[in-house]
């Protein structure tokens, strides 16, 4: 959906269909029907918009057939969906029994990395609505921390470099400009807003920028106005934000609060956790951090990498980041210029909470409830549905 901003601009708002295991294009197909569709006829509205998610195979098969992209293309629009932003993190079987480090694989040191986001620039750029000149592909921060030597990088750096020339072609080919948002995350090379700044303020804004996920946010303890804000200082773009909450647990040493973070701990994703105070320890995985040699105190809060409906509250004591994320939207959108017009929401581990949708009824729900809490919270900091492409810049 689009929504006017007070400076004119218009921001997008979707759901990221990461969500959907889809690899192929006539589930990708499905999907829209299953879903989307019905989150869009849910929420009232006449256009959803969606931040795709294409593994790489068929990411490579649409760049290589434009008539396979615009019959997508038209596929999207024959039901009321339109795409401007790509979820470029994860390659492939994000939805497995057990992806845990292999989402963060190959990372930018790869030429495979490289191959799947210009893949995916390329689609984008055939798939934007007419009127929105401007696309982005988020995408993991260079990759996982342990491990990542000068070499890597040297060649990711490289690989950049070429991304850069190749993006500058799309822009002279199709007049459509496409961006590479680096996505901080627990654990990465690019962890924090400081990372970020140090790693990202050598590249042309112009072809990157950032992609603010505000569960990772918040599991890094971090201010959202002062990420903001330094991010602006440094004249790093947040050309997208993924709304999303983190997992909060307020008194672990609590042994009801011990119990039921255990029922968070599941095989397929990797949940980091990160304790709060001045140490700021932190884990790779929840397991990791309720016992073991490198479990965390008890002495101050922890927030762990497990994407809670934005919407929804576990039940206590547990708690959400959910005033994180109504900061970290203010901090972008209610002043009088908008700095970031493309928002996802991103919850991504429906089927792993403790307590799952039981039918594709019950996601469908859960998905346009949170876009209508998200819809509702920006109306709040004075957005208003858009009342014609004229008014502002999509």
């Amino acid at each position: 959906m689009r929504l006017h901003h007070r400076s004119g601009d218009i921001v997008h708002l979707g759901y990221c269909t990461n969500v959907h295991p889809a690899e192929d294009l006539e589930g990708i197909l499905g999907q829209f029907d299953t879903f989307a569709v019905p989150v869009r006829e849910r929420l009232g509205e006449p256009t959803l918009g969606i931040g795709l998610w294409l593994a790489h195979r068929v990411a490579s098969e649409l760049a290589a057939d434009p008539r396979a992209v615009r019959r997508l293309r038209a596929e999207l629009s024959a039901r009321g969906l339109e795409v401007v932003t790509l979820n470029g993190f994860p390659y492939q079987g994000f939805q497995r029994p057990v992806v845990k480090h292999a989402v963060y694989r190959p990372d930018w040191s790869s030429p495979h990395r490289l191959h799947y986001t210009w893949d995916l620039a390329r689609v984008l750029a055939l798939l934007l609505p007419d009127d929105v000149v401007e696309g982005t592909v988020s995408t993991l921060p260079f990759g996982w921390s342990r491990g990542w030597t000068q070499e890597h990088h040297t060649l990711a750096h490289r690989h950049l470099d070429l991304l850069g020339q190749a993006l500058t072609d799309i822009l002279l080919q199709t007049g459509r400009t496409i961006r590479i948002a680096f996505e901080p995350e627990p654990g990465c090379v690019i962890e924090t807003t400081g990372q970020a700044v140090h790693h990202l303020s050598g590249l042309d804004p112009d072809h990157f920028g950032l992609c603010l996920d505000v569960c990772h946010l918040a599991v890094a303890f971090e201010d959202p106005e002062t990420a903001v804000a330094e991010l602006d200082r440094a004249g790093i773009g947040v050309l997208k934000a993924q709304v999303s909450c983190a997992l909060h647990a307020g008194t672990p040493t609590d042994p009801a609060t011990r119990s039921a973070l255990a029922a968070f701990d599941e095989p397929r994703f990797l949940h980091q956790t990160r304790q709060g105070g001045r140490a700021r320890a932190g884990t790779d995985d929840l397991p990791d951090a309720l016992a073991g040699p490198a479990a965390l105190s008890g002495g101050s809060p922890w927030r762990t990498h497990f994407h809670i409906p934005v919407h929804a509250d576990p039940a206590p004591p547990l708690a959400t980041t959910r005033p994180v994320l109504q900061r970290a939207l203010a901090a972008m959108l209610a002043g009088e210029r908008a700095r970031t017009r493309h928002l996802d929401v991103e919850t991504y581990t429906w089927s792993v909470l403790p307590e799952p949708p039981r039918t594709s009824a019950d996601l469908v729900e859960g998905i346009a409830a949170e876009l209508d809490w998200t819809r509702r919270e920006l109306a709040r900091l004075g957005l208003t549905a858009s009342p014609s492409m004229q008014s502002g810049r999509a």
